[in-house]
């Protein structure tokens, strides 16, 4: 999981450096739209909606177009998005999961194929990687909202599978069935999660060089600047040194 863990930091510090803010208000507004429109309107009563709105909290979006987008949402005027999943390898044979929201599956596909293409990986079918990866629910809160312990008892008794803590955040993983309910009572006993998601997370890792990384952080920087991608997963592992100069610490 170290692999992982590197992967994910370097991909947050890209985040916050090369992203606009208006591209992340973009995406997060399309996620709470779509989630008002598939459930209820109410983050209390929307799993989903609850998850999206701390979400965009959480990268300071204006309460008033969070409010917007559920009334976007809610009201039925939205474009009708569908959720589309990419998979592919890229430079070095890492394999990448690509979650996309879109209103036209014509534009955004041959978009991430070519995508994948320019940067000497290739697409492949649904499935040709997800046996890489597991899905699972994750859900985090910072070190000091409560003890190593009163974390682990509370999420082992809603169901959760792991949770990890360190000095800096505490991290519960549970099954994909099991990920409200561990959110749930999780929240009500701690308050609102600094992260709650499903996420994909690698089984197995792949080691590129540094110049395949190189190459394979130039394609997830293409792939994040589509309006369409949501979330981007790898399953590079990469040295403590790669990650300094990649990510320009």
């Amino acid at each position: 999981m170290a692999g992982h863990s590197q992967f994910k930091n370097i991909m947050h510090r890209k985040g916050v450096q090369d992203v606009k803010k208006a591209k992340i208000f973009n995406k997060l507004g399309r996620e709470i739209t779509v989630a008002a429109k598939m459930g209820l309107p109410d983050p209390a009563m929307n799993p989903r909606l609850r998850a999206a709105v701390i979400a965009a909290r959480q990268k300071n979006m204006p309460k008033d177009r969070i409010e917007k987008a559920i009334k976007s949402g809610a009201g039925g005027d939205a474009a009708d998005y569908e959720s589309v999943r990419y998979e592919g390898y890229g430079p070095g044979g890492v394999a990448l999961i690509v979650e996309a929201l879109t209103d036209n599956r014509n534009r955004t596909a041959p978009e991430i194929r070519t995508a994948f293409a320019k940067a000497g990986g290739a697409l492949g079918e649904t499935n040709s990687v997800s046996f890489m990866f597991q899905r699972l629910g994750v859900i985090a809160y910072p070190a000091g909202v409560a003890s190593a312990d009163a974390i682990f008892e509370t999420a082992a008794e809603a169901g959760a599978d792991n949770v990890d803590s360190d000095d800096e955040e505490h991290e519960v993983t549970t099954t994909v069935e099991n990920f409200s309910a561990v959110r749930d009572a999780l929240e009500e006993k701690f308050g609102p999660a600094t992260n709650s998601a499903l996420e994909w997370r690698p089984l197995t890792m792949s080691t590129p060089t540094p110049e395949q990384a190189e190459a394979l952080f130039k394609l997830i920087d293409v792939l994040e600047d589509n309006d369409d991608v949501q979330t981007v997963s790898a399953n590079a592992e990469l040295s403590d040194e790669l990650v300094q100069r990649l990510s320009g610490g």
